[in-house]
């Protein structure tokens, strides 16, 4: 009986899924699919494909690695600006009013142009064993990523950070919890639950904020588009497929965070 029910539930929430707008969305983007197939060029997508692979690589690289470094930096931000010390809180204050205040593609170029354009004047950084990646342009590209994402984060992360109830925090200073073991076991835990949802969606826009690096000659999924267009005079059909694979990663990168969000109020309680 109970695996009948299981199943008959299991089948109404299939129905129940295929409604009709969805239906009409589906049959929308196969006739897309089926569209492009027939009609549009496709003879110039073998010739590109390892490089288009690269940069698929480099996207998602860019696009991990500087969320990761983003959060690690968003935190303390957003702790020193909710709870201090004010010497800390006023500079994390300011970095995060000053990257949200200014467009990435500016900051972007001041790392590049501006700040990478003075390192080749210093004889101790030529010769140091830092000068053949600070030559190339991906470090700028990714500590320009990462210092947009700090900044938006940090801003959340104050949120989060003060909407902590202060109950539970003199509940366990009167435990006699050290700040620090307070700061792992409740008032980090408890932020990042409520700043999850947020950060989900930064991180989708984190994605969509990669392209820019391609204006610094990085080499990521929009530069191969623009390449192709360079060099074959094709317009359409590299965009149309930059475009479907940035959906689907936008779409595997949504349901992973959404199964990650529901999976966390269950271990917090």
């Amino acid at each position: 009986m109970t695996i009948a029910v299981f199943n008959a539930t299991r089948r109404q929430r299939a129905l129940g899924w295929l409604q009709p707008h969805r239906i009409v969305l589906i049959l929308v983007a196969l006739g897309i699919v089926v569209g492009s197939a027939l009609f549009l060029r496709w003879d110039w997508l073998p010739n590109y494909a390892g490089l288009a692979l690269q940069g698929l690589w480099r996207t998602l690289w860019l696009l991990v690695v500087s969320c990761a470094l983003g959060l690690a930096l968003a935190i303390p931000l957003g702790f020193w600006q909710a709870a201090g010390p004010r010497w800390l809180g006023i500079p994390a204050k300011l970095f995060c009013t000053v990257i949200r205040g200014t467009p990435l593609l500016l900051q972007l170029w001041l790392l590049y142009f501006g700040i990478g354009s003075l390192f080749p004047q210093f004889p101790g950084i030529r010769d140091s064993f830092l000068w053949p990646y600070l030559r190339q342009a991906w470090p700028y590209g990714m500590l320009a990523l990462t210092f947009s994402y700090a900044g938006y984060e940090g801003e959340v992360m104050r949120g989060a950070f003060a909407g902590v109830p202060r109950g539970q925090l003199e509940a366990a200073r009167a435990f006699g919890m050290s700040r620090a073991k307070m700061f792992r076991r409740i008032w980090l835990p408890q932020a990042l639950h409520r700043a999850l949802p947020t950060l989900a969606g930064e991180s989708v826009l984190q994605l969509k904020a990669t392209p820019i690096v391609a204006t610094i000659t990085m080499v990521d999924l929009y530069a191969v588009a623009s390449r192709v267009r360079q060099e074959t005079f094709i317009t359409y059909e590299p965009l149309l497929l930059i475009a479907l694979v940035y959906l689907v990663i936008t779409a595997i990168l949504v349901f992973a965070l959404r199964k990650l969000e529901a999976r966390i109020p269950a271990r917090l309680g």
